[in-house]
């Protein structure tokens, strides 16, 4: 199976009706509210290192994490804050994720003009004078995926960790069997030789001549 590492979880929910943006920022240290250039407040947490944006509706978005479980932590971490601030909040925000950018690697370098015309101009786009990867827009899960010359490739619009498994397998299964990415291969040091080399033979070690030798007194001697 590919190795597949999440980047980045999007998500949003709602802790109430409205917040008192300017409250909020005088009580969070280190937090960013230029309402004049941004209408949300922006706050990072440090553990877990994500990002949240409040807006004065309730909504809150997260951003950085790199999984649900990262997320949830962040919305319980900020849900505290603003409640010891004196912000009237829901107990218990329904969290939805909004996005999963995920990256991967097929394994080697893919020729991207083979696969643009392989897959099809109505399911690409590839001008490699404007961007230098080729976007591939799935429908089963409808997530977009990049693809580089590298054989780098990063997806986007997943809603679960799945669809971002499925689309990686898909794509990957559909290249292979368009002959324009090379079969799977095992690494050199799990190969098997298929029969083991024979133990080099030893050759008897060589005999000692003996040849009599006629002495003087007529005793036989060995040379």
């Amino acid at each position: 199976m590919t190795r597949i590492r999440i980047e980045n979880v999007v998500a949003s929910t709602s802790l109430g009706d409205v917040l008192d943006l300017q409250s909020i920022g005088l009580a969070l240290d280190g937090a960013e509210y230029n309402p004049e250039e941004f209408p949300g407040l922006i706050y990072r947490l440090k553990e877990p290192k994500t990002a949240i944006l409040l807006f004065r509706s309730g909504k809150v978005v997260c951003t950085g994490g790199k999984s649900w479980n990262q997320v949830d932590a962040a919305v319980r971490t900020i849900s505290e804050l603003i409640r010891k601030a004196g912000q009237k909040i829901l107990p218990h925000p329904k969290i939805q994720v909004q996005n999963i950018v995920a990256t991967s690697d097929l394994g080697g370098e893919v020729n991207l003009n083979s696969i643009a015309v392989t897959l099809g101009l109505d399911r690409v786009e590839y001008e490699p004078e404007q961007f230098p990867g080729l976007v591939c827009r799935l429908t089963t899960p409808r997530v977009v995926v990049l693809l580089f010359g590298s054989g780098k490739l990063v997806c986007t619009g997943a809603r679960r960790p799945s669809d971002v498994e499925l689309a990686v397998q898909s794509i990957t299964n559909e290249l292979r069997q368009a002959g324009l990415l090379s079969p799977e291969r095992a690494p050199d040091s799990d190969r098997i030789p298929s029969k083991a080399p024979a133990a080099p033979s030893r050759s008897p070690a060589p005999r000692s001549r003996v040849r009599p030798v006629p002495s003087r007194n007529g005793i036989l001697a060995s040379e």
